[in-house]
């Protein structure tokens, strides 16, 4: 007799929010890069954050899809 394992809710929530978390940090550090290719100016964390939102191509997946290409 084989066991099943099976996902439970909770481990599925902690790879989630991991994987929204790496995204947030690739969005943090590229609008970071874009405020210092600006020459540091203060005034444009916004359309840095929405600029590096655009940029992110993990921004389009769900958390799902991203948990899954994790290593």
């Amino acid at each position: 007799m084989s066991k099943r394992v099976t996902k439970t809710p909770a481990t599925g929530q902690k790879q989630q929010r991991a994987a929204t978390e790496s995204v947030e940090e690739a969005i943090r550090r590229r609008a970071y890069e874009l405020h210092l290719e600006r020459g540091g100016a203060h005034g444009r964390d916004v359309d840095d954050w929405l600029q590096a939102e655009r940029e992110s191509p993990a921004r389009n997946q769900s958390p799902a899809t991203r948990a899954k290409r994790k290593p």
